[in-house]
């Protein structure tokens, strides 16, 4: 066997159970925290901003919500709501993520996201009053937080990362009051055959390179194509979302379908609701 096959076999051990992602997926993120932010933009030709741009716009934020931001990474979700809520949390399994999002908040920022061209006075004014995120160490398969306590969820590149799907879904569902919103922003795993073996080759072959090139291991970044292989893909969740107590689940597709956004509404019951929306390609 040869070494690239055996690191493959390798990676697909360890992501075959819940158990073993949970543990591959902490160490993973912990590796690329301080590259995270250059890889996404990478990896998404530059649309990551754009995408969640769209997702805090679709959210509808007003001075009455209460937000939680899960997988929040270095910030980018949690900075926008933050700025449009009444309070805002973010969560994370890795605390080296929420360091540099700790370090975004204290920067504050331009209103174009950077606090660069300001002088000095103006710097400190727009630190003094950024609004300032919760800022939370922990999982989403047992969110620290009561039943009801959000009126908005919202994911970036979450839901694909979590050992067991169904059960992040059903403890998003119990943060959540009645009538709350959830938006998630991630890969999609295409439904046609030769779509999906392409994209796949094509994120293993750019992933590797990666990994080798800022890691020395090209397993690091090809985590992201075998990810997408073990995800029921942007229709599946949109039935989990359903069979959990989600109503008016819609998925957006970005990016010719290969990224999606997925808003749904928490409702009282669990009687299902239909087929969920799709509406066309909005990149």
């Amino acid at each position: 066997m040869s070494p690239g096959r055996s690191r493959r076999v390798t990676l697909r051990s360890a992501l075959s159970t819940p158990e073993g992602k949970q543990r591959y997926v902490r160490r993973l993120f912990a590796t690329i925290a301080d590259r995270y932010d250059f890889i996404t933009r990478l990896l998404s030709y530059g649309q990551d901003r754009r995408w969640k741009r769209r997702l805090i716009d679709r959210a509808q934020l007003t001075k009455a919500d209460r937000v939680l931001d899960l997988a929040c990474g270095t910030g980018d979700l949690l900075s926008a709501a933050a700025s449009r809520a009444r309070s805002a949390v973010g969560l994370d399994l890795t605390h080296r993520m929420l360091q540099l999002a700790r370090q975004r908040q204290a920067r504050g920022a331009s209103p174009s996201g950077s606090p660069g061209g300001l002088d000095q006075p103006l710097r400190s004014a727009l630190r003094r009053s950024a609004p300032q995120a919760k800022l939370v160490t922990g999982d989403m398969l047992a969110l620290p937080f009561g039943t009801s306590r959000f009126d908005v969820v919202t994911i970036g590149y979450g839901l694909r990362n979590v050992p067991d799907i169904q059960r992040a879904i059903a403890e998003i569902h119990r943060v959540l009051a009645d009538g709350g919103r959830m938006l998630s922003l991630d890969f999609n795993k295409p439904a046609n055959g030769l779509v999906r073996a392409v994209y796949l080759g094509y994120l293993t072959v750019v992933g590797s390179a990666l990994g080798f090139a800022l890691h020395g291991d090209p397993n690091t970044y090809r985590y992201i194509p075998e990810s997408i292989r073990l995800y029921p893909g942007a229709a599946g969740v949109a039935r989990l979302l359903e069979r959990h107590g989600f109503a008016d689940v819609e998925v957006i597709p970005l990016l010719g379908g290969l990224m999606t956004i997925h808003v749904a509404t928490k409702r009282n019951d669990h009687r299902r609701n239909g087929t969920p929306k799709h509406r066309g390609d909005e990149a």
